[in-house]
């Protein structure tokens, strides 16, 4: 037991980091949305502090990448999450709706400093890993984020209230800056020539999206991200209002996706790994599927069976971005090519979110899901194209 323990020492500290700082957020995020309610938020204001919480991401992300190559994942980690910890013991001195959407803001802006940082240090730790690993980190970050933290959040809003579970919060981020080390001190930074110049945000930006497999894993993750957020967000309401599902077997339908996602992410690795291309097709295949079945379903019955096809179908094609992710920060620097993975995401869920406040309205939120599969088809077709012109991809 010694023995494994010392063998897999840093995959067990970064699962475990990588948990806590899921369950901080995932806490923070519920948090927020029962103190705006508190608050009396609603309109707009209800809405720009929800898309408030992923603001900052978008333009933040990329920039951040660049400085973890400057100046090494653990100053930055550090850094973020002292500024996130203050803003979030700060926030709840002053109870205002607009105070609130403020410092929801800031906090996003300065998040990707945490999460950017530990991509890196992951995608550099699966080249003597194993690919097989590679749904880890995203796995242990949603396990605290969509299931621990939220079943968290009631609890403790009840016992210690509003203020009290900021403080909580903010004392968890702290932790964090204790705890960092352990992981971030095994990443070793590539070697630069002497006198080597560094190099822009411009270029940076450049050097990435001029890369034809960077950019088409770009697509691919803004798509995965899209589906996904307009399932976490929609299908509550698709269930109570479409199909007269009640509220808490509404909410189920979101447990079940991210169960089976979750799932995936950490068991399916090695199939994946096997599999190879064919995990890629065998992915899209399950998620248009899933689609079809949720656009179509008569009865909430239904909604569970394509929940549970859309959260393996999308761990599938997740697992095979974040190895490839990995593949191409070999080549091209892990820190920029994080911070690019950690834009594309968000930018995908912002659309996916937006759909349903747009094409919802005209054709249904439960026919929208008909859109993503000639979107997932083009994706496979892209795929396969690119392949045939570059036969060295995967």
């Amino acid at each position: 037991m010694t023995a494994w323990l010392e063998r897999h020492r840093f995959l067990i500290t970064f699962a475990l980091l990588s948990s806590f700082m899921g369950i901080s957020v995932g806490l923070a995020k519920v948090t927020t949305t029962l103190y705006a309610l508190h608050l009396g938020a609603q309109g707009w204001v209800l809405a720009a502090i929800a898309a408030a919480q992923s603001l900052g991401l978008l333009f933040s992300s990329l920039p951040m990448g660049v400085l973890v190559e400057r100046y090494g994942p653990t100053r930055l980690f550090m850094t973020g999450s002292f500024i996130a910890g203050l803003l979030y013991l700060l926030l709840p001195l002053l109870p205002s709706s607009l105070f609130l959407l403020l410092m929801t803001a800031l906090v996003s802006f300065v998040m990707p400093a945490r999460f950017v940082s530990l991509n890196t240090v992951f995608m550099a730790a699966l080249e003597r890993m194993g690919e097989a690993r590679a749904g880890w980190y995203r796995g242990t970050h949603m396990s605290g984020m969509f299931l621990i933290g939220p079943l968290l959040a009631a609890v403790v809003v009840q016992a210690i209230g509003h203020a009290g579970s900021y403080w909580l919060i903010a004392a968890m981020f702290f932790v964090t800056i204790v705890l960092s080390p352990l992981v971030l001190s095994e990443y070793q930074p590539p070697e630069t020539a002497p006198g080597q110049r560094r190099a822009g945000m411009g270029e940076v930006l450049r050097s990435v999206l001029a890369d034809p497999q960077a950019r088409r894993l770009a697509w691919q993750e803004g798509l995965i991200q899209a589906i996904n957020m307009y399932y976490a967000f929609y299908i509550v309401v698709i269930a109570v209002q479409s199909l007269g599902l009640p509220a808490t077997g509404a909410g189920s339908l979101v447990a079940v996706q991210g169960a089976a996602f979750v799932f995936a992410l950490f068991l399916l690795g090695g199939l994946v790994k096997r599999l190879d291309r064919r995990a890629f097709h065998l992915g899209v295949t399950l998620v248009m599927l899933a689609a079809l079945t949720l656009a179509l379903a008569p009865h909430p019955v239904w909604l569970w069976g394509g929940g549970a096809m859309l959260g393996l179908g999308l761990g599938l094609l997740q697992i095979q971005n974040l190895t490839q992710f990995s593949r191409i920060g070999t080549r091209l620097g892990h820190g920029r090519v994080a911070g690019f993975s950690a834009l594309t995401g968000p930018a995908g869920g912002l659309v996916g979110s937006l759909l349903g406040g747009t094409l919802g309205q005209w054709i249904g939120l439960q026919r929208v899901f008909l859109i993503f599969i000639p979107l997932f088809f083009l994706m496979a077709l892209h795929r396969r194209r690119s392949h045939a012109l570059l036969p060295g991809t995967t």
